[in-house]
């Protein structure tokens, strides 16, 4: 997808902004119509609103109420329908995706504020891709893909380990500065 910059968002001061890696993460997906996708983790709303204007069918999750409560105003704002609802992870979710993707809080940090989870990852910045890698396989649909953002700033060796059983291509890359960013797609080995 391209970036929409018609595609409003008012931002919150205690929502994980657009950034760098939202915009890697729109651009590096391709959405086809009628797919369903679960965003997990969507702070301002600005991946999922992308994906219901390519024609997906968009559940957006967040932990933070603030979160959850700025993207509902932005999908109106723009006059797009997405589900949205507060949950940590797949607490709150019901039903089966072709698409799960999250833009995993990465910084190797340990930080249990929830002002932090939009950002801190763990120690080793996986600790989030963890729970994601527990959780998935009730909610994704046969043949479906699990869409990460990850950082050259998180453990490399356990971040092939963790993601070593699928089937793994790299579908966006963004060097900045300080780090390297890189959305992978996954999908189930058969």
């Amino acid at each position: 997808m391209k970036f929409d910059k018609t595609i409003t968002i008012t931002e919150h001061e205690t929502v994980y902004p657009v950034s760098e890696d939202s915009i890697l993460l729109i651009e590096s997906l391709k959405v086809k119509e009628g797919e369903s996708i679960l965003e997990i983790g969507c702070g301002s709303g600005i991946v999922a609103l992308h994906c219901a204007k390519n024609g997906g069918k968009v559940f957006a999750v967040d932990i933070n109420p603030e979160a959850v409560k700025a993207t509902k105003e932005n999908a109106r704002a723009n006059n797009l329908a997405i589900k949205v609802v507060e949950s940590d992870m797949f607490d709150n979710v019901n039903g089966m995706f072709d698409t799960i993707m999250f833009n995993l809080p990465y910084l190797p940090v340990e930080d249990s504020n929830i002002d932090a989870k939009a950002w801190a990852g763990g120690k080793d910045g996986l600790a989030p891709l963890v729970r994601l890698l527990e959780g998935y396989p009730e909610y994704l649909n046969p043949g479906g893909r699990l869409v990460i953002v990850t950082s050259s700033l998180q453990d490399q060796g356990k971040l092939k380990r963790l993601t070593s059983k699928f089937i793994k291509k790299t579908i966006g890359v963004r060097p900045l500065f300080f780090e390297q960013l890189t959305v992978i797609e996954l999908r189930q080995a058969v």
